[in-house]
């Protein structure tokens, strides 16, 4: 797989490169999850994430951490790298503004411009990032959201409203739960959480009355407890 898209670009940027144009065109790599680390009731991994933990259908940053290139001849100085957290919904800000074309106030964007990473600045103007995902995933994931800001990042489970707090800086692989050590900082970034959700009006399951612990979790690998009683229409 990794052959055949390295191939696919290759081709892609060829025939930029034919047309002439290659040296005015953006080209953005990205991958939309983590890696996939089992699939439905199959026992065996399809591939790794270490060191992060678990993978797609996860809010654990094997699931949600995905690399990302971007090419911008005379402008992305080639073999830099960045640190700075973004996500897909900066996309569309960012190639609006690369574009040179105006964004009417309504609707808000999601998302943040971030041409200045792409010039060499090394921060954002945003205080979190965020992440919802209410529905159950056939890797064995199940409803969540998270946010991260700066070294932190929580995690909230909507089946019992348990939070996981982590140190990504110091703990990558999310294997430390700070949650119970940082009482006051898993209230913060919960309140920024709850808040951002009400803000773009976020869907949230409900209890399934059909729920049946019996077959709950239909033998998921990929999860220490299956689907559960949450309806995630």
């Amino acid at each position: 797989m990794i052959d055949s898209v390295d191939q696919g670009v290759g081709r892609v940027l060829r025939k930029l490169d034919d047309l002439g144009i290659a040296g005015r065109t953006v080209v953005i790599f990205f991958s939309d999850n983590g890696g996939l680390r089992y699939e439905g009731k199959s026992t065996d991994p399809v591939t790794s994430n270490a060191p992060l933990r678990a993978g797609k259908g996860h809010l654990y940053e094997g699931g949600i951490r995905e690399p990302m290139m971007v090419r911008w001849p005379g402008v992305v100085r080639p073999g830099t790298t960045c640190n700075t957290p973004v996500i897909s919904t900066d996309f569309f800000p960012t190639i609006l503004k690369i574009a040179n074309i105006r964004h009417s106030p309504q609707p808000v964007l999601d998302g943040v411009n971030i041409e200045p990473l792409l010039r060499g600045g090394k921060a954002l103007h945003r205080n979190a990032v965020y992440w919802h995902y209410p529905h159950y995933s056939n890797q064995g994931g199940v409803p969540g959201g998270a946010v991260r800001q700066g070294d932190y990042k929580l995690i909230e489970f909507y089946e019992d409203n348990h939070v996981e707090l982590y140190n990504l800086v110091h703990d990558i692989g999310e294997r430390n739960d700070l949650a119970a050590k940082m009482p006051g900082k898993a209230r913060e970034l919960r309140a920024m959480l709850h808040a951002w959700r009400e803000s773009v009006n976020a869907d949230m399951p409900t209890m399934n009355p059909n729920y049946d612990p019996a077959h709950a979790d239909q033998h998921l690998t990929g999860a220490k407890e299956g689907p559960g009683p949450l309806r995630t229409n």
